[in-house]
């Protein structure tokens, strides 16, 4: 677990709705330097409206949002820059421009902030970003629509991760994804947040992401959050979503997987191998 309690992200009453449909009412979250924050809710309760509203792509109707102790509400594209400059974001499926290369995308950050950076600088940076996401070193010249769904998804994060960030979104980032494939990507931002010292805001329907590298996990019901916490501490909550969400029998089928890796790098079991059990969709 992260040790510091600094807050990067801090949300206060926000309320987000459409036409006469309100999708949050008074939503607080407060995201914690260095963890990984898993955000997690049933289809239409704004998991992405939320990750919208923190990146300025979404105007809330009220609240208060603030980002690495910067206001980011009615703030002005000019004046967010230095802010904007120190986070990434992978939207769900990738989000890459079709015309461009693996590596041009990667470049698309760099152009908008840095437009006067050496080429040659740009191009190492790229090719940098591409190996780090943990795709072939081939694949800068290649376009998406030669690129795997899972491929896009790691182009995409390369992506995210051109400016250096210190902060992360990624929106589903599994979703989509065979369990073999999923997993891999779990222990790559894993990895990437360990070895850079980022901190994550994780949108998932995944139990086996939640289960395997999320810090805290946040959950989205009745247009707030209800509950922010380990599985454990969630668990003690008395809300019929979290209870049929997490004790339902994926949630069983993902405590059980969890058990069983444990018991198998402790040598005390030979049940086989590991299976992962996952639950994805997409905002309703």
């Amino acid at each position: 677990m992260p040790q510091q309690d600094e807050s990067i992200i801090s949300v206060k009453g926000l309320k987000n709705g459409f036409g006469e449909q309100l999708v949050h009412d008074g939503l607080d979250l407060e995201v914690r330097r260095g963890e990984i924050m898993g955000v997690v809710g049933g289809s239409g309760t704004g998991k992405s409206v939320l990750m919208r509203s923190i990146i300025g792509l979404q105007t809330p109707l009220a609240g208060d949002i603030r980002v690495f102790d910067e206001e980011m509400i009615d703030r002005g594209d000019t004046e967010a820059i230095d802010v904007r400059k120190r986070w990434g974001v992978l939207f769900q499926g990738g989000a890459l421009f079709s015309t461009l290369t693996v590596a041009e995308n990667v470049q698309v950050p760099l152009r908008e902030f840095y437009p006067d950076l050496d080429p040659a600088l740009r191009d190492e940076i790229a090719a940098y970003k591409v190996v780090m996401s943990g795709l072939p070193a081939d694949a800068g010249p290649k376009f998406p629509s030669e690129l795997s769904g899972g491929m896009k998804k790691r182009a995409g994060l390369a992506r995210a991760l051109a400016m250096d960030p210190e902060l992360l979104f990624l929106d589903e980032p599994t979703a989509g994804l065979d369990p073999i494939g999923a997993a891999a990507f779990d222990e790559l931002t894993k990895s990437l947040q360990k070895t850079l010292g980022l901190t994550v805001f994780l949108i998932t329907h995944d139990l086996d992401t939640l289960y395997a590298i999320c810090d805290r996990i946040a959950v989205l019901a009745d247009k707030k959050v209800i509950g922010v916490g380990t599985i454990p501490e969630l668990l003690a909550l008395d809300h019929p979503w979290i209870q049929e969400y997490f004790n339902g029998p994926r949630g069983r089928a993902a405590t059980a997987s969890v058990e069983r890796a444990a018991d198998l790098r402790e040598g005390t079991t030979d049940t086989g191998p590991d299976t992962r059990q996952s639950t994805i969709g997409t905002e309703g």
